[in-house]
Order: C-alpha cells, then sequence, then structure tokens
C-alpha cells in the first residue's frame, strides 16, 4: 500500500535544521525529530518522512507560521541508553525543538533519571564514538495524538473470533521481554502456558505466525499495520479482540519548549474534533486508536498487564 502524496514531508539535513534553529525570529524552521523506521506513524524513504507525525509535525508548523524541518533519527540502544535519553539528547542538543511519537509514561516525563547521554543517529551525525555526552534537560508532553492498544492476531481466518480468554488449541507466540510476551505468559494466572511459544527478541513474532511457527499473537496494532504495509498479500488476520491496556503517544519537549508543545496541543484539540487525525491514521495505513484520559499514564505495572 502506497501512501498518499500529501502524507510526503521535505526532510532538512540536520546541518541545514540546526543552523536555521540557531536564527531568531518568526521564520526559525520548527525542528522535529521522528524515528526514521517507526511505520506507519513515521518512515524516511528517498529524503522524506512520511505518514502520522509528518501530517501532526505540518500542522504544528503552519500553526506557528514557522517553515518546517524534519529530522530523521536511528535509535540503535547500547549498554543504558533508552529511547528516553537518546530524544531528551537531541532536545537538549538543539538538534530539534520536539519529537514525535513518545509514549507517555510519567516515568519518562519531568527531571532525567541520568545526567548525560549520546543523541543517536541523525543525518550528520558523528561517528558514534565521537558524539559529545550531552547534559540533559527536563521534558514535556504535549496532548496525545494516537494511543498504542495491543490486539490478538492470526494465520487462519477460521480462528478470527478468538479471543485470549477464548484461544482453543492455538499455539501463541510470546516474545521475551516485552509487553505483550508478559500479558501471555501471565494471563489469568498462566492459563495460556501450556500453549505458548517462547520467542527471542531477534524473532519477528510476524514472521513466525505468517511461517506457521506459531497460530497466534499479540501484537501493537502499530506493529500489525507496518507489517500490513510491507506484506500486501499477508495472510495475518486481526481477530476482534483488544486487549485493555492503552497507553498514550503524543510529543515531547524541554520545559522551556512551552509554547511549541502549546501549539501542538492547539492543533491535536481541533484534529481530534474535526476528524482531521483519523484521517491522517486512514490514509497513512494506521489503525485509529484516540488518546484518553489520564494523558499520562503511570508506569504500566502487573496490575495493568492482568487487566482483562
Amino acid at each position: 500500500m502506497r501512501l498518499p502524496v500529501r502524507c510526503i514531508v521535505p526532510v532538512f539535513l540536520v546541518a541545514a535544521a540546526t543552523s536555521v534553529a540557531a536564527q531568531d525570529g518568526p521564520n526559525r524552521a520548527l525542528t522535529v525529530c521522528m524515528a526514521e523506521n517507526n511505520p506507519p506513524l513515521s518512515l524516511a524513504v528517498r529524503g522524506a518522512v512520511r505518514g502520522v507525525d509528518a501530517k501532526v509535525a505540518e500542522a504544528v508548523a503552519a500553526e506557528l507560521q514557522r517553515p518546517l524541518a524534519i529530522v530523521p533519527f536511528e535509535s540503535k540502544y547500547e549498554g543504558d541508553s533508552t529511547l528516553t535519553h537518546e530524544v531528551n539528547a537531541l532536545l537538549s542538543s538543539g538538534i530539534c525543538d520536539i519529537a514525535s511519537g513518545f509514549p507517555l509514561l510519567r516515568s519518562d516525563l519531568g527531571a532525567p533519571s541520568r545526567p548525560t547521554a549520546r543523541v543517536p543517529d541523525y543525518p550528520g551525525a558523528a561517528p558514534p564514538p565521537r558524539r559529545p555526552w550531552i547534559q540533559l534537560g527536563r521534558l514535556a508532553a504535549s496532548r496525545a495524538y494516537h494511543a498504542m492498544a495491543m490486539a490478538l492476531v492470526v494465520r487462519d481466518a477460521s480462528r478470527a473470533t478468538a479471543t485470549l480468554a477464548e484461544l482453543g488449541d492455538a499455539k501463541i507466540g510470546a516474545v521475551g521481554g516485552t509487553l505483550s510476551g508478559t500479558i501471555v505468559s501471565v494471563y489469568r494466572n498462566g492459563k495460556l502456558r501450556a500453549q505458548m511459544v517462547s520467542l527471542s527478541q531477534q524473532q519477528d513474532v510476524l514472521a513466525e505466525l505468517e511461517a506457521g511457527t506459531i497460530d497466534a499473537a499479540l501484537v501493537t496494532l502499530d506493529q500489525l499495520d507496518a507489517w500490513r504495509l510491507a506484506h500486501p498479500a499477508t495472510r495475518i488476520v486481526r481477530t476482534g479482540y483488544l486487549h485493555p491496556l492503552r497507553i498514550n503517544i503524543g510529543f515531547v519537549a524541554l520545559v522551556e519548549r512551552a509554547e511549541v508543545l502549546a501549539a501542538v496541543d492547539r492543533v491535536v484539540q481541533r484534529t481530534l474534533a474535526n476528524g482531521d487525525l483519523e484521517r491522517w491514521h486512514a490514509a497513512s495505513g494506521s489503525s485509529w486508536i484516540a488518546p484518553s484520559d489520564p494523558q499520562v499514564s503511570a508506569m504500566v505495572g502487573i496490575a495493568e498487564l492482568l487487566r482483562d
């Protein structure tokens, strides 16, 4: 499935973006960092970033009456690095004003859990050994424009009515160290353990499902949407089951960028009300799950995983 041309937003090399960002005045570019491989929310292809995040960023730049510069980044966690630290380093170093696709969890906002971090890969970045350690700032979040949810998917359409409670004899995959894998392993005091197939994080659960190694899997809707975009002939079918856990997704910035976050909030509220956000998701091949209150969640604990 090809994304429509209107979802494609020009990408400036970060050298150009930071040069513009250093200027004062109303014509200073709004620089937005986005994951380069997080379809259908954001995906860098041939010098452009497309997807829902790009559409929201475009609307925020228009709200602020500023040009837009998108900086795609690639995260490769090393040691004690996390997405939170890497995004914070991008913001704290001035590479970008705001960043998209951020899970709105209380533990990842406010003061950082460590003083410094290095930025991830982005166009124009120095080789990793030469990247300086960046003093991290305090993060604040916008209103959510999307929510993460997990769906049960199957390979055989005859299982399309399955739920976690009524899985029949299906073998279900569980990737170790993930939310979905933990949910499967602890579901109703281990109800599914006898038919659970443990997978490593190096294994693609949807590839294993497509190959018939397993019969079912619990995956995020974004993960399923990305698979369908890359494999339009897939046999994988989404059942009607959605786990009740939701995690809102929003933009983040340093607390000093309150005016930019306020503009994001205005755009999100307006596009939620007029239906644009839902239409942008549909055009990008993204399953629409409306965000809900509270906007920022507490850390996900066992109680949230056991809800069902």
